[in-house]
């Protein structure tokens, strides 16, 4: 019983722990708009993002207890997001209804998602997958800022605490699926077995 309790707990830590890290969400978007300003325009979309998605990458990578590279998964994140806020507010002309703002997350998820599936660590199952979901989640982090009251009309670089949380939690229980246990393996590869007294050097043996 306690041998099946202990993943189950350590799975729950890792993924309390990584919902935690919702906190770097406001304040990469302090530091994006402190930066670019209002996303109003192409410059400030490209660069605004950019240094929100550097800032989000370094929270994410400390929430995911060693096993994200800070080396790949903040410049992914930075170069994925500014890419994609550049896309997404451009495509709905730097518009805050919630219709245009869900679009925009999907389209910026559209980008941010193939750059952070491919910093993944080895080892990791169905890398895609996070891919495919970062529109969903991205959209869906900026409904929650829209429903929740935010001002999103001043036109933010990245969603606020409730669709930082909603975003937060639900990438976390992917992340748990996708990558393996501990840091660094590869979870397909079995285990090799330990020699037994049979195969052991005969000059070993009692």
């Amino acid at each position: 019983m306690a041998s099946r309790a202990a993943p189950r707990t350590s799975a729950l830590r890792r993924w309390l722990v990584w919902t935690a890290g919702f906190l770097a969400f406001p304040i990469a978007g302090l530091a994006g708009t402190g930066v670019a300003g209002r996303v109003d325009d192409p410059v400030a979309a490209v660069l605004g993002g950019t240094v929100t998605g550097l800032v989000v990458g370094v929270g994410q990578t400390l929430a995911g207890l060693g096993r994200l590279d800070i080396r790949r998964w903040a410049p992914a994140t930075g170069t994925g997001m500014g890419l994609g806020l550049l896309l997404g507010a451009g495509t709905v002309g730097y518009g805050t209804s919630l219709g245009e703002l869900g679009l925009m997350g999907a389209l910026t998820g559209l980008l941010l998602g193939p750059a952070q599936a491919l910093a993944l660590p080895p080892g990791t199952r169905l890398r895609w997958a996070w891919a495919a979901a970062m529109p969903v989640l991205w959209a869906a982090g900026w409904t929650a800022t829209t429903l929740g009251g935010i001002a999103v009309d001043e036109q933010f670089t990245v969603f606020g605490a409730y669709g930082a949380v909603t975003f937060s939690a639900l990438s976390g229980l992917l992340l748990l699926v996708l990558l393996p246990d501990r840091p660094g393996a590869d979870p397909t590869t079995a285990p090799a077995p330990l020699p037994s007294a049979a195969s052991a050097p005969s000059g070993d043996r009692a």
